[in-house]
């Protein structure tokens, strides 16, 4: 895809995206994504070689290899919003190795699945594109329905399968963050022993925060926040939903805020807002990866593009894109796959 279809898919909103200066964190304090990052910044930690393997692994693979920026695919929604609903628009995707396949073709950096599925298909397929194994989930068989992530196997299984990372979600600001942040940091742990990279889904999760009809869920400082939390827990990637307003703690009236939280360090520009939660993961030291949400039809492509250029713009690692690609012909979903990377391999497309 070339910068001015990029430019065309943006539409009313390509200016203000892709000419749009920040005034807010300065790209200066950034820690960029570059084909030095391993060495630039992980190299610099406690991560074993092992790890700095692994990372680079993840790094050096598919359509984005040596640019420091990733793509990449995840299936995890066949436990988290039931399998009928998710593959019902393309049933192949009910055997997992379509979803491998779909991340080769597509590209990807690795494919991020559950433990069933890649065990299924571990020896065709562990030395041909990483494998990051979600080890936990919230299943949606509980009626009525609760909201808990739960382990779904160890950390050394996820090794024996050939994983080179390991995925996991905390809903912070649920009733069972206390123990998913324990259970999850421990998990973390061990896989650094093991030699894998760390990921983890940072959700803020709480029926509170919701208010006056307005949901938070997604607010800037409440999301940012939860990364912080994530990449203290030594997360080396943090998957994060993009921002869609700001002011959750004010508006809940909880926690601890600045002024210059929403005054100077942020803005109502999309990208400020990102930049935000990228300064919350250590100035970028731990990237950050943006989901791409789920899928709406004719204007999936409009939207991973926008997605992935606000994240690139803020200073983000990439994208992490699954209904979107996998709810549509295999040959549809690689296109789009392919139009998010097209954006991370634009060099007309800088920090802002």
């Amino acid at each position: 895809m070339s910068y001015d279809n990029i430019v065309s898919l943006l539409g009313s909103e390509a200016e203000n995206l892709l000419q749009y200066e920040s005034k807010t964190i300065s790209k200066d304090l950034i820690h960029a994504p570059g084909p030095d990052f391993v060495d630039r910044v992980f190299s610099l930690s406690n991560r074993n070689p092992q790890v700095l393997r692994s990372l680079q692994q993840l790094f050096n693979t598919g359509r984005l290899a040596g640019t420091g920026y990733l793509s990449i695919l995840p299936v995890d929604q066949g436990i988290e919003h039931t399998a009928g609903a998710s593959f019902a628009p393309n049933p192949i995707y009910f055997d997992p190795e379509n979803i491998i396949k779909l991340a080769i073709e597509g590209g990807c950096n690795a494919v991020a699945t559950t433990f069933g599925n890649l065990a299924m298909m571990s020896r065709k397929y562990a030395h041909r594109i990483p494998f990051v194994v979600k080890i936990n989930h919230n299943e949606l068989m509980t009626y009525p329905n609760k909201y808990d992530q739960i382990m779904f196997g160890s950390v050394d299984e996820a090794w024996n399968l050939g994983a080179t990372a390991v995925g996991a979600t905390i809903y912070f600001g649920s009733e069972e963050s206390s123990r998913q942040i324990i259970e999850v940091a421990e998990a973390f742990e061990r896989a650094h022993q093991l030699g894998m990279a760390t990921i983890l889904w940072c959700y803020t999760r709480n029926n509170a925060f919701k208010k006056d009809g307005t949901d938070y869920h997604v607010a800037a400082d409440l999301t940012a926040q939860a990364n912080h939390l994530g990449v203290t827990i030594q997360a080396d990637i943090i998957k994060q939903k993009l921002p869609e307003n700001n002011g959750g703690f004010k508006a809940i009236g909880f926690g601890k805020t600045h002024e210059k939280m929403y005054s100077e360090l942020s803005s109502d520009n999309p990208i400020d807002l990102a930049r935000y939660q990228v300064a919350n993961c250590y100035m970028g030291r731990a990237g950050l990866i943006n989901s791409g949400g789920e899928s709406k039809g004719e204007s999936d492509l409009a939207d991973a593009v926008r997605t992935a250029v606000i994240n690139k713009r803020a200073g983000g690692m990439g994208l992490i894109s699954g209904r979107k690609a996998f709810q549509k012909d295999m040959k549809v979903g690689v296109e789009l796959l392919n139009a998010i990377q097209d954006v991370y391999l634009a060099n007309d497309i800088t920090l802002a």
